[in-house]
């Protein structure tokens, strides 16, 4: 094992999956690791292979110079570390959040960090659980830049790419909002999807390979939109949002007409008709961005 000095040692709040897999990383990068969980015994593995389990968060927290927390969301984050003993124990510390809330909790989550003497990250991991460790990681920190720097060296023991975005402590939090926002908005349309396609007797195997395809065209049409998008101008020369709406209404006719639910398709629909009775029939679908949000 290489040899570390104290103020490397990592210590790892929660023990869900994603919490387990950041502890299984830093002992794999050899960190001396210290690991605590609300629900005893999710440590036994981690122990096994050469982590520390702690008795309590403030035992904890009071291992390592840096502490990683990852749980289920802010009121799990503040229930732990605003607790009077552990808060004391991070004083002159700091606390990596890679918890997944709102931009507004982070802020105020780093205003108590300030007041309470706590050197504070905030940071959002955009892929599963799987992928900690390896190059196929994805870190998004916030917050200052001199504590990031400071220690870049020990978050790179979790592997992938870190990218580091603002001094606004908030902004991980927002990406994470928003790249969350595609991902469960894409599968809830794939499950919508899967729903039609059974009623009309296709497998979701069968189809599986032609939704692949539809996902393959989405990134070059991510790329080319926004520019649009920041610019204000929505080309719909290749796809007015006239044609979207008349595919959007066949989606919901042959959903209703088996009985599944459209709702999702006609909040889409309703959006879409709403831009062209504004007179931008000819624009391209993305122009719903200006409706959704008028600043």
């Amino acid at each position: 094992m290489t040899s570390h000095t104290e103020q490397s040692a990592v210590t790892v709040l929660g023990l869900g999956p994603m919490g387990r897999a950041l502890a299984a990383a830093f002992l794999d990068a050899g960190l001396p690791t210290t690991v605590w969980n609300r629900t005893p015994g999710k440590d036994r593995e981690l122990v096994e292979r050469g982590a520390t389990g702690a008795s309590s968060a403030e035992e904890a927290v009071a291992a390592s110079g840096l502490t990683v927390i990852c749980v289920v969301n802010y009121d799990a984050v503040d229930a732990i570390v605003r607790a009077g003993a552990v808060a004391g124990a991070l004083k002159g510390r700091t606390l990596v959040n890679l918890t997944a809330d709102t931009p507004d909790r982070a802020r105020d989550t780093a205003t108590w960090a300030a007041e309470h003497g706590v050197g504070y990250l905030d940071g959002a991991i955009m892929t599963p659980t799987t992928t900690i460790g390896t190059p196929a990681g994805v870190f998004l920190h916030s917050g200052p830049e001199e504590l990031y720097r400071r220690h870049r060296p020990m978050l790179d023991a979790l592997g992938g790419t870190h990218t580091y975005l603002s001094e606004d402590i908030g902004r991980a939090s927002a990406y994470d909002i928003a790249l969350l926002d595609i991902f469960w908005t894409a599968m809830a349309g794939y499950a919508h999807a899967l729903a039609v396609a059974r009623a009309e007797g296709v497998t979701a195997r069968e189809l599986a390979p032609f939704a692949k395809g539809i996902g393959a065209i989405l990134p070059p049409i991510f790329e080319l939109s926004a520019e649009e998008v920041d610019s204000g101008r929505f080309s719909g020369e290749d796809n007015p949002i006239t044609s979207a709406v008349s595919s959007m209404a066949h989606i919901v006719h042959t959903s209703e007409a088996h009985g599944i639910d459209a709702s999702v398709m006609r909040a889409a629909e309703g959006l879409a008709r709403r831009v062209i009775g504004r007179g931008h029939g000819a624009d391209g679908f993305l122009r719903i961005t200006e409706l959704l949000n008028p600043r």
